[in-house]
């Protein structure tokens, strides 16, 4: 493992500031699963549609009463102007004006009573999301890590729940206003006047020929800026983990080229999306405004041959208004709805990945454990198609020391991600102390290995905590003993903060051996039965090399022992030395034993010598 992290990437969304993303391949099916997320808030649900249209009633009814304020103003003007009446009637007309007050506010209560509860839906199915992300990282097998890029991973945790969080939230708040808005907007209309509304029920078509025609374009290029974001964040995280070796091949301009390829393209496809999707506020009010110019041409015949009321052309002016603002939203809600449904479409894929093998329902116990391990006809390739480990049996006793040679590619460390079941085989199987290792569940089979590998790993923390990650109920004094024997003891007191020195993120405010006698230390401190060295002493200098091998000695003392190493110089003393080739095991037997045979494994060993000679 490498010590790598990485943060997650903004992303920017249709519609002035809405979360895009692509048409989703199954729309149908994925709402219905996003539905299912959201039945444990049925109740909350009711409340939110009663309020929903409480406040769109109170907020509906405010224009009629407005209109019947205003022709109670026109005829008492007309009444004054004439003098067959006492003018206009302004206690009627506050006791109106108070009510409309009244009614606006209650809206207001209901509509925000309505968002606070959306709001809180949304949030809590997004927790629910990402705590079920969380969970499923856990049980998804590395191969899936294998074939998966970690801004894609990334994408998937954090923008697409932020999609589906944000979008979940606007349409549950303005789909139940909007619908019951039209619905009461057209009730109201048709009251008024029905030839009137019919009217201005024509430019409904034109508005939804042009809303069709924005959506089918924007949709293409909300699908190249969801792909893109994802490609673009797996390059920046690559760059950014990976920094030291770009700068050290002088890799600069390379990397800055292709992040502007990406952001060029991330670029033109988004501006494009939000340009074609922000088109359609200002397209819908310009076909809303020569609504209103037919309205009031038609409005001023209707009154003139007195069938309808001064006041009610200023109500119908201001339903119409009303009319088309809830059929704009609900094209915005549509398109969201498609967004919403591509990232939820992108989460439920990654839960549905098929997960690790179910662990055995009576898992044997590791009390007592020995340490012999077998491999019996074992068979495996990272492709089912590619077997790159073929028929491989052996029998290592407890306490034995099993050294792992051979060139790169030939499955030295393939071993020992099966040991540890990181993977599962293609046939055969790998015995400890005489059961299956699929006897026993993942997190006991592991804890009776410890692992020392090439690549270090530690985390953002203190030297102490790093160490204590091998048994995390460790004393402090066993921690130092543990650091002692690995001889990172002396280094860490040279430290201005010793055992509580922060080591950063990336972890490269220590070398490359001090962080590898910090994993030693970690081994050391989880006392395994089983211990797999892989080329654990690569990393440091001559003399500490000489010091980590005496300390390994001891701590291999009566384990079991996998060591993989290149320089085999260091495995002389093995009980046994594997020579591997091309997945299979060509020879094996002690040192002296193999060096007289003369075959590949002397091949090998004499190769380094004469290559220090060359040099």
């Amino acid at each position: 493992m490498s010590n790598k992290k990485s943060g997650p990437g903004g992303m920017g969304g249709p519609m002035g500031g809405m979360a895009g993303g692509e048409k989703a391949k199954d729309f149908k099916g994925t709402m219905k699963k996003l539905l299912q997320h959201l039945k444990p808030y049925k109740l909350a649900m009711i409340f939110v549609v009663i309020f929903a249209i409480g406040s769109a009633a109170f907020t509906i009814v405010g224009p009629k009463i407005l209109g019947n304020a205003t022709t109670d103003i026109f005829k008492g003007l007309v009444n004054k102007v004439s003098g067959t009446g006492k003018g206009i009637d302004f206690d009627s007309i506050s006791s109106t004006l108070i009510m409309l007050a009244v009614l606006y506010v209650i809206s207001a209560v209901f509509s925000f009573v309505q968002t606070f509860v959306t709001s809180d839906i949304s949030q809590k199915v997004s927790y629910k999301l990402r705590k079920d992300i969380s969970q499923k990282i856990n049980k998804l097998p590395l191969k899936y890590f294998d074939k998966s890029t970690h801004g894609e991973v990334l994408s998937r945790v954090t923008n697409d729940v932020d999609a589906i969080s944000q979008n979940l939230n606007q349409i549950l708040s303005q789909m139940i206003t909007s619908v019951t808005t039209l619905v009461g907007v057209l009730i109201m209309m048709l009251s008024i006047s029905v030839s009137m509304t019919v009217i201005s029920l024509i430019i409904i078509p034109v508005s939804l020929i042009f809303i069709m025609l924005v959506v089918k374009k924007s949709q293409v290029h909300f699908k190249n800026q969801q792909e893109y974001l994802g490609h673009t964040n797996g390059h920046v995280e690559e760059i950014y983990s990976g920094h030291n070796i770009m700068k050290a091949f002088n890799g600069e301009e390379k990397a800055i080229a292709e992040f502007e390829e990406l952001n060029e393209t991330l670029y033109n496809s988004a501006w494009k999306s939000q340009f074609l999707s922000g088109m359609m506020m200002p397209i819908m009010t310009f076909i809303g405004n020569i609504g209103y110019v037919v309205v009031a041409i038609m409005g001023g015949y209707l009154t003139i041959k007195k069938t309808i009321q001064v006041g009610d052309i200023l109500s119908f002016i201001q339903y119409t208004r009303s009319f088309m603002q809830p059929i704009a939203q609900t094209a915005q809600v549509a398109n969201v709805m498609q967004a919403t449904a591509a990232a939820a479409e992108r989460v439920f894929e990654f839960l549905e990945e098929a997960e690790e093998k179910e662990e055995t329902k009576n898992p044997v116990s590791t009390k007592g454990a020995k340490g012999e391990v077998e491999f019996k006809n074992v068979n495996f390739g990272y492709d089912e198609d590619k077997t790159i480990i073929n028929d491989f049996s052996i029998n290592i006793k407890p306490g034995q020391k099993v050294a792992i040679v051979g060139p790169t590619g030939a499955g030295k460390t393939t071993i020992v991600k099966l040991l540890m079941r990181f993977y599962e085989l293609n046939s055969g199987s790998i015995l400890i102390d005489g059961h299956d290792s699929k006897e026993f569940t993942r997190d006991d089979l592991r804890k009776m290995f410890g692992m020392v590998l090439q690549d270090t790993w530690l985390f953002n923390g203190s030297m102490m905590e790093n160490i204590r990650y091998g048994r995390l109920d460790a004393s402090d004094e066993e921690v130092i003993d543990a650091a002692k024997l690995a001889h990172a003891h002396h280094f860490i007191k040279t430290l201005s903060d010793g055992y509580n020195m922060e080591i950063n993120e990336e972890a490269n405010n220590i070398s490359q051996g001090q962080k590898q006698l910090l994993t030693i230390a970690r081994a050391i401190l989880a006392n395994p039965k089983i211990l797999i060295l892989d080329e654990a002493t690569s990393s440091v200098d001559t003399r500490t090399e000489v010091l980590i091998q005496q300390a390994m000695e001891n701590l291999m003392k009566d384990r079991t022992s996998f060591i993989i190493a290149h320089r085999l110089s260091t495995i002389k003393n093995a009980d046994i030395i594997l020579v591997m080739k091309d997945g299979d095991i060509v020879e094996q037997g002690s040192h002296e034993e193999l060096l007289k045979a003369k075959g590949f494994y002397a091949d090998l060993y004499n190769s380094q010598f004469e290559e220090v000679e060359a040099c």
